[in-house]
């Protein structure tokens, strides 16, 4: 079966959580393509703002919205709908996030994760293929390196993200074998530098923070966008391949680099500016919205080479082979 999806100046782009970080990192960078986009978030104020900042007109619409619940998630579709006729791509980014020891976090904050995480995805995606299944596009799951290597103080995030892996890959071999047209899309970041760590509930006694390196959002947008008009498996940023395997494949060396450097590396020593952060609908916009960068204090990478490489392999051996003739000439004149 072959998937043939339109280019970006073509499509109608839905994106939830896109009022901040990658979603909104994403946003930016659609619209600046020539694509029509849909900006779903809790934060109403916050989506506002955006949507004028985009300078966009009616290319772009915004609608409040919790994935948590599939109603809300329904009249994110059909005002999609009504205002452009449909969409091409369907991208599930929203999610939440509590840090702490698994026997310290409350039972309802762990089960909001998952409600906002998997629930939220999983309601998006049935409620994307219901348009899409007869006339096509791309389907795209923002998962992470904690898909498969899970961090300390974070159980029910990494289950979550583990949950969103086993149900892409199940819902892509379905949809292979019935034929439809839809490309089905597991994006795996690794650290990157969002307001991710301010919307975080946190029971630790410092702000946590990601262990590097650190990629900047604009990095899986890229990715993302890429796999909107180009059918892909999984998307991994920067080191999130090496880790996932490291775990996969040597799951005791795994556990103990958490354990000996990660544990205590996570735990920042800094005082948390939001320890409730926006885990929870009556939380929202107290920890801010509105920003891609989360202002992590260390470097910041601006690009993957790894990712370039496996979504680009023509054009990245290509440049690697004008390098290498570029320096094979300099060295040959230097010897003369």
């Amino acid at each position: 079966m072959r998937i043939s999806l339109k280019p970006l100046h073509e499509q109608v782009i839905v994106i939830t959580g896109a009022s901040s970080g990658i979603g909104l990192a994403t946003a930016r960078l659609a619209v600046e393509r020539g694509a029509r986009v849909v900006l779903v978030a809790r934060n109403e104020e916050a989506l506002q703002d955006i949507k004028q900042q985009l300078n966009a007109g009616e290319r772009v619409l915004h609608v409040q919205a919790d994935v948590g619940d599939r109603a809300q998630l329904e009249r994110v579709a059909n005002e999609t709908i009504t205002h452009f006729g449909g969409f091409d791509t369907w991208i599930n980014n929203a999610g939440s996030s509590v840090w702490g020891r698994f026997d310290e976090v409350s039972d309802d904050d762990h089960q909001q994760v998952m409600q906002t995480n998997f629930w939220g995805t999983h309601y998006g995606c049935a409620i994307a293929l219901k348009h899409l299944r007869d006339k096509g596009g791309a389907l795209i799951n923002i998962g992470s390196v904690e898909s498969a290597n899970a961090l300390p103080f974070h159980a029910s995030y990494s289950a979550s993200k583990h949950a969103i892996k086993a149900m892409t890959d199940v819902l892509r071999v379905e949809l292979q074998k019935s034929g439809t047209p839809v490309s089905v899309t597991l994006v795996r970041p690794s650290s990157t530098d969002t307001q991710f760590m301010d919307h975080s509930k946190n029971y630790l006694p410092s702000a946590p923070v990601f262990p590097p390196p650190v990629y900047a959002p604009e990095v899986v947008a890229r990715a993302i966008l890429d796999a909107a008009e180009h059918p892909q498996r999984d998307v991994y940023i920067g080191n999130a391949k090496l880790l996932s395997k490291l775990a996969q494949n040597a799951p005791r060396l795994a556990d103990w680099i958490n354990r000996t450097f990660v544990y205590d590396a996570i735990q920042s020593g800094r005082p948390d500016r939001h320890p409730q952060g926006a885990l929870h609908a009556s939380d929202v916009g107290h920890a801010g919205d509105g920003r891609v960068s989360g202002g992590y204090p260390g470097h910041v990478l601006r690009h993957s080479l790894y990712t370039r490489a496996t979504q680009h392999p023509v054009a990245t051996t290509a440049a690697v082979a004008v390098g290498a003739a570029a320096l094979i000439a300099l060295f040959g004149r230097r010897g003369r």
